[in-house]
């Protein structure tokens, strides 16, 4: 995904204001080899409308700086609290032969037509909706793609059960396999339970008063 970035030569609250008074955004430019902070400046619109794709927030950007291609990440943002307002932005230049520690979103499909939903009628719960991978830029991924067509029911799904891209690994800080989907049993099926627990106490009293 590319975006266009002009350079910033002004800084300080006072200039950042009268940016945003002019329709642009206040940012930076992080990291590179040799490379300190470059200030930039982006068009508001254009970067509010960016900024609603999911791609520019997983996946390496383009960015066009005074004809100049630079491969970047974006790195933080600050919005308004109340207004519909981007006050600065920030990215990390990206280099080739460094790993990156991402989050990156988990696109489920398919459980519509899994025998968990389709044929017992049970409800997937996603417990995971994004992933921390590490990996070289080449091969970020914009997402992970779990299939949950296979879903049966009593049956959970787990990270070891899925095949991440090539060149990704998985960071689970310690947790050995945590579970991305769990099946929940049809509400009719637990209400039975639920009643004869319930009935157990009534149960007791009689008992008792015997």
């Amino acid at each position: 995904m590319k975006f266009v970035a002009f350079e910033r030569s002004m800084q300080g609250t006072g200039a950042s204001r009268r940016l945003r008074n002019s329709g642009k955004t206040p940012g930076i430019v992080y990291g590179g080899v040799d490379q300190q902070p470059q200030l930039v400046e982006l068009d508001h619109n254009a970067l509010w409308h960016a900024l609603k794709k999911e791609a520019f927030h997983a996946s390496i950007l383009d960015m066009e700086l005074s004809g100049k291609e630079t491969k970047v990440l974006l790195r933080d943002f600050q919005m308004h609290p109340y207004k519909q307002l981007v006050l600065h932005i920030d990215f990390q230049r990206v280099d080739a032969k460094t790993t990156l520690n991402r989050k990156v979103p988990i696109h489920y499909s398919g459980e519509e037509t899994s025998p968990a939903v389709k044929v017992d009628a049970c409800l997937i719960n996603h417990i995971m909706n994004e992933l921390e991978i590490t990996c070289l830029p080449a091969d970020l991924p914009e997402a992970i793609h779990v299939d949950l067509s296979g879903l049966k029911k009593g049956v959970s799904l787990s990270l070891g059960d899925i095949t991440l891209p090539k060149g990704v690994k998985a960071v689970t800080h310690g947790k050995k396999n945590p579970v991305l989907v769990s099946v929940v049993n049809p509400a009719a099926e637990e209400a039975p339970a639920a009643d004869a627990a319930a009935a157990a106490p009534a149960a007791d009293a009689k008992a008792k008063k015997k």
